[in-house]
């Protein structure tokens, strides 16, 4: 009798689906040396399933436009990330909408530090505008609001 418990057990175990683990998702960060919210962002990035190689570098402006992003929609950083560029503080679940959905469009962009936003202090006062550009020259269109 022993034994067929066992077996049962061992079978239930076996038949138990485990868990999908999630890769975790590379990223490689671009910012200034002196900003500190980038490196808050980096950390709610990896508490959200990514690996972020932090690169501080004194002409982010520089990488920026050469990634793609329109100067007057800079972010405080710019993030690459599975054949993407993230730029600024973009909330997470709108990056991995982004990573799922796998738009014809370099990448994303929310302009500036706004109050609130993910690696800034603060509480969120309004709508945040995303948007979706690419190196065509076509004008950003909203990917998404928040």
């Amino acid at each position: 009798m022993k034994l067929i418990y066992r077996l049962v057990a061992l079978t239930a175990l076996v038949a138990t689906p485990l868990p999908a683990v999630a890769a975790t998702i590379q990223a490689v960060m671009y910012k200034n040396p002196q900003c500190s919210c980038c490196e808050s962002y980096a950390n709610y990035l990896e508490h959200n399933g990514f690996k972020v190689d932090i690169k501080p570098v004194n002409n982010l402006s520089q990488i920026s436009s050469d990634a793609g992003v329109p100067a007057d929609l800079e972010g405080c950083h710019t993030l690459m990330v599975d054949g993407y560029v993230v730029d600024g503080l973009v909330p997470v679940d709108i990056v991995k909408k982004l990573l799922t959905e796998r738009p014809a469009i370099t990448g994303i962009t929310l302009a500036g530090m706004p109050t609130g936003a993910p690696g800034m202090g603060g509480e969120k006062d309004g709508t945040w505008t995303i948007y979706a550009f690419t190196k065509d020259g076509k004008a950003p269109t909203v990917y998404a609001t928040e």
